[in-house]
Parts: structure tokens; sequence; C-alpha cells
């Protein structure tokens, strides 16, 4: 055991000095084999390559190619009209625009990150562009983005299915309605900020013809994720691979035949930044699934879970102490290598408990997911402030609703299970 806690004191100091997460997991795991000395190095490579033919694991790619490919051209933009005209001229608009504009891409892109710097790159200017605070803006960006990864399609959703054997259709559906719970708290959290703060309105005409024909332009990225859900969800007709495949060829026809805007050079842009995107996952899932051996193999899950349920017993304080965790863990580590490294260590204390596995994915993903707009490595945040050209401190204060709205959501999720959709 004192091997173990000498390769994560490792592991925690690597990442603390900037070394990259993928490299220090990798490094942390060598020097637990190497201490322990009962196996080989090559059993790091073994478990390591493993879990890379799960076939799963393709969702990845297809799905952050469909959101490449539908954030960055016209119906990106149809959608942030579409947004606009309907919440923009309410007190707060602008930010709900924002929430609105999320939510339909959520459905889509799976990732959080995509979101923020896609959908940031337009929201943030246009909301500093009519008056609002530079701060607020980021602000927005950064906690809405998170809708990403808890409403499904959501590739930590997918990396939690294929860490614990949970069905990825069961954790998909159970993340519904905690994400339109968040979406509405995040109206409310914009609502909030704008009448302290003052905000202007924006004017945007509203009227029947335009509103039917921006809903017409945006339809296609809002029945995407509804035909996604139905097949996967409710008719077992596909896998979650194979609607990733035709979602992303969805995209592509859409492009070509009704927005008529891709060209090769775009698409090719796109197959390369998914390429990139889908190569940093795959190198965490590497190298994390090596040191999840190695914790499992030690019996360290079912020892901490052991020690948690003699120290602290009643379930209701062990879920609070998982959610603590997971917490902390997100405010200094990545989504992808947390779900990763933290999904074989709480299996068994959720099990321990009577928790059931589809009820803690989704308690990880979102608690993680707030982790992604707290300091100090909080990814959207940096990103959303960064293209506000704005101090983090700033973006930290004016985020001060959002975090409330998204710890509130978090224990309502956590302690009523019954609000998660089962199949």
């Amino acid at each position: 055991m004192s091997e173990i806690l000498i390769a994560l004191v490792a592991l925690l100091a690597l990442l603390a000095v900037g070394l990259p997460v993928a490299f220090a997991i990798l490094v942390s795991t060598l020097l637990g084999l190497l201490l322990i000395g009962d196996f080989p190095l090559q059993v790091a490579a073994q478990a390591s390559f493993q879990p890379t033919g799960d076939f799963l694991l393709l969702a990845i790619p297809f799905f952050i190619l469909t959101a490449d490919l539908l954030a960055n051209g016209t119906l990106g933009r149809q959608v942030i009209g579409l947004a606009t005209r309907l919440v923009g001229r309410f007190r707060g608009g602008v930010g709900q625009s924002s929430v609105v504009t999320s939510l339909v891409f959520s459905g889509v892109s799976g990732s959080a990150v995509a979101d923020a710097s896609g959908l940031g790159r337009v929201l943030i200017p246009w909301s500093k562009q009519v008056g609002y605070s530079p701060s607020y803006a980021a602000a927005v960006n950064s906690s809405t983005s998170i809708l990403g990864v808890i409403i499904p399609p959501s590739i930590p959703m997918i990396l939690f299915a294929a860490t614990s054997g949970a069905s990825v259709a069961a954790v998909f559906a159970a993340g519904v309605v905690p994400g339109l719970i968040l979406a509405v708290g995040m109206l409310i959290a914009c609502w909030y900020a704008a009448f302290k703060h003052g905000f202007p309105r924006v004017r945007a005409k509203l009227t029947p013809k335009r509103l039917a024909k921006d809903l017409l332009l945006a339809l296609p990225a809002i029945v995407l994720p509804v035909l996604m859900i139905r097949l996967v969800l409710l008719y077992g007709v596909a896998t979650v691979t194979e609607v990733s495949v035709l979602a992303a060829l969805y995209a592509v026809v859409l492009r070509l035949t009704i927005y008529r805007d891709l060209s090769l050079r775009s698409f090719i842009q796109s197959l390369v930044s998914t390429a990139s995107a889908t190569g940093v996952v795959m190198l965490l899932i590497m190298t994390s699934s090596a040191l999840s051996w190695l914790l499992t193999v030690q019996e360290v899950p079912q020892q901490l879970a052991d020690l948690v349920l003699d120290s602290i017993g009643a379930p209701w304080l062990v879920v609070l102490a998982m959610i603590v965790l997971l917490l902390l863990v997100g405010m200094f580590l990545d989504m992808s290598p947390a779900i990763l490294l933290l999904t074989p260590v709480l299996m068994p204390l959720a099990g321990s408990i009577g928790m059931d596995p589809v009820h803690l994915g989704v308690v990880m993903v979102l608690s993680l997911a707030v982790g992604l707009f707290t300091p100090p490595v909080g990814t959207t945040l940096y990103i959303s402030s960064s293209i506000g050209e704005v101090p983090v401190e700033q973006t930290v204060r004016a985020l001060l609703p959002f975090y409330a709205v998204a710890l509130l959501v978090l224990l309502l999720v956590a302690y009523v299970p019954s609000l998660l959709v089962t199949l």
C-alpha cells in the first residue's frame, strides 16, 4: 500500500510542476510498478492498449467531428440568432441566449471544451458589443458550456460507461433531466446577475414570419439530438457508436445540401481538429487504464471503500464524501482522466451503499463538470477568460451565482435519484 501512496504523491507532484496529465500518469504508474517489483514493466503497456479495442470508444471521434462540422458553419449562427430572438428581450436575455444555444449544441458536441471555444468565439464578443461586462460574458460561456457533457451525447458519459460496464444508453437517459434542470437554473442565474448589475436588454425584432424562418433554419441542430436519443434510448435501432457515425454523415450531408457552406478545405480542417482532439483523449485513456489496473490489483478501491464505511457509516454521508472528493479532484484534473481514474475506485464504494452505477455516473459527470469552470485549472474558465480578454479573477467573481446553481442541482441529483430517467 505504501508503494501506491508514493506513486500517487508522485502523480500530484508531476501535475503540480506542469507535466502533461497523460505523461504524469504514465510516470507514476511505472514508478509504482518498480516499487512493488512483482510485475514486469510490460504489464503497463498491456494494460494501456487493452481498452483501445473497445468498439464503444469509436463514438468519440465521430461525435467530435459532428460538433465541429455543425457549430462552425451557418447552422451555428442560425441557432444563436434563434436563441437571441426568443430570450434576448428579457432581463439577462443575452446571457440566457448563451444558455439556450449551449443547450441546443449540447445535444451535438458531447464536449464542454468544444462548446466553450466554438460558441464562445461568437457569443462573448457579441455580449460585450451590446453592453455586457467582459467578466459576465466569460462567466456565462464557461458555466453554460458544461451542459455539453451532461445532456447526451456526452463523451465523459461514454468514458464512464466503458470503464464501469454500465449501459451507455442508460447513462445517457439519466443525464437528460439533470441537464434540463441545470439549464433552467442558469437561466435564473442570468436574470439575477442582469437585474443586480442593470445590464441592458437586446431589442431583437420578433415577428411570426422571422421566428418561423429562424426556427426552420435551426431545426436540423434541434432535431439531431432528438433523433439520436430516440434511436439509442428508446428503440435500440443502433448502438451509440453507429449513431455517432450516422450523426457525422448527417452533418456532412446537411452542410452540402441545405446550407451549402462546406468546402474541401473546411472539411479537412474539421478532420484534423477531430484527429488532434481524439489523440489527446485516447492517450489519456491508455495511461489512465494502466494506473487503474495497478490500483485494482493492489485492492486500493476495496480498501478505500472499507475505510470510508468504517469511519462514516451513514450512506448519505458517504455520498457527500464522494461529492467533495469529486469536486476537489475536478478543480485540479480534467474530466476524462478523472473519470478513468476514479470510476474503479468509487464503484465498490457506491455498491456498498446500494447506489446504482448509472446514478453514480451522473453524479460523477456533474461533479467533475463543475471543476471545468472552477480555478485553479478550470478548462472552460480559462478558455472563456482568454476569449473575453478578462482576468480570470474577475470571471470567477462573476461566476458566483452559477456556482450556487450548479451545487444545488448537484445535491438535488445526488439525493433525489428518482429525478433520473431510467431504461
